[in-house]
């Protein structure tokens, strides 16, 4: 599973990969910096790490991480080939989710593409694009569907309602990613469809260090923007990001206490990120290490077990489950069997954030 930053060039989205991954990403006052997406892998930020530690003495702690992909600048007509056009197109297309990252600040030093600073006209040019290229999309299968209709193919029936219901919402200006189809099968022609505007989007809005929290005038447009389409904010100053990611942990927590802060920003950017694409953690515990091990939501203990090996899903006994709240409540797994609250589970437990497991299994 990976997200995708994308906006238009020049309003930081580079400069906030290359906070959010260390990975020295080009960043530069022009666009199309950067032509081929650059790929990062980034630890999620987890203070339940931390608070098993306390009680488990481990020889290091692993973080679950998020793999993200810094997509170059669309511009207005990309979806007809200008900048690099259908190039981007088909990065976007490939990830799971969206962040897209919305310029929320002024700056005569640093070139804005349209000239001026609008974050909701930003956020329609890139959103119309998307949609102008879902509709093409759809206008180019829609004939072989209808064909296939027309002789009594079941599947190319459901597959034109499906189209059509999309083709209905992009003729109204409107992303796709709202539409739920009851039928699983139509669900899955759905999918499968692989619509840009079907994608999750979240919002961060690239403030600069006078509006740390998102609330100027700018930032709010956006915040009423998402929150009409149901979606979600993070305020991030990108520069500030960028500074805080090259300092060592005492001059980073100085640096964050001056700006009365108690994490970095990218922290909660990462957090969102995770859950935007439908993930949770659940952790092991012992000696050697203690690790999140990333999941679906809905996950059951055999396939969280197969995420450390496919042997584990295969041969599943049972699950031994406790929550990070037991460990800080009982100190112990002693204390939580004494307890009583450490619990023994089958094939069909859904596995909870939070949760602790030992699996038991047979090869």
């Amino acid at each position: 599973m990976e997200a995708g930053i994308v906006g238009l060039p020049n309003v930081g989205k580079s400069t906030l990969f290359n906070a959010l991954t260390s990975a020295g990403a080009l960043a530069a006052n022009y666009p199309f910096a950067t032509i081929e997406p650059n790929v990062g892998v980034v630890a999620v930020p987890d203070h339940r790490l931390e608070a098993i530690r306390k009680h488990i003495e481990s020889e290091k702690i692993v973080p679950a991480m998020l793999r993200i992909i810094d997509i170059a600048g669309i511009v207005r007509g990309a979806s007809k080939g200008e900048g690099l056009g259908n190039k981007f197109l088909s990065h976007i297309r490939s990830v799971d989710a969206v962040i897209h990252i919305v310029r929320c600040f002024e700056n005569s030093d640093i070139t804005h593409v349209e000239g001026s600073v609008d974050p909701i006209r930003d956020i329609e040019t890139i959103d119309t694009e998307l949609m102008l290229a879902d509709l093409e999309s759809i206008e180019g299968s829609m004939d072989k569907a209808q064909r296939a209709a027309r002789v009594g193919d079941k599947e190319g029936k459901l597959r034109v309602e499906v189209m059509t219901a999309c083709q209905k919402l992009l003729a109204e200006g409107k992303p796709v990613r709202g539409l739920k189809f009851e039928n699983p099968d139509a669900a899955k022609l759905f999918k499968g469809l692989s619509m840009l505007t079907a994608k999750p989007v979240l919002y961060v809005v690239n403030v600069d260090e006078s509006d740390l929290h998102g609330k100027g005038p700018l930032a709010m447009k956006v915040r009423g923007r998402a929150a009409a389409e149901g979606g979600a904010v993070v305020p991030v100053c990108a520069k500030l990001e960028s500074e805080l990611a090259e300092l060592d942990g005492n001059d980073r927590a100085e640096m964050l206490g001056s700006l009365g802060l108690e994490e970095p920003a990218l922290a909660s950017l990462t957090r969102a990120a995770y859950k935007l694409l439908g993930l949770q953690s659940y952790f092991t515990a012992g000696p050697k290490e203690i690790r999140a091990w990333t999941i679906p939501i809905g996950a059951t203990a055999p396939q969280a077990a197969g995420v450390i090996h496919s042997d584990f899903e295969k041969g599943f006994i049972r699950a031994e489950i406790y929550g990070v709240a037991d460990l800080e409540q009982y100190k112990t797994e002693a204390g939580i069997k004494a307890a009583g609250k450490m619990r023994v589970e089958g094939k069909s437990y859904v596995m909870h954030d939070s949760d602790i497991a030992h699996f038991l299994f047979n090869v």
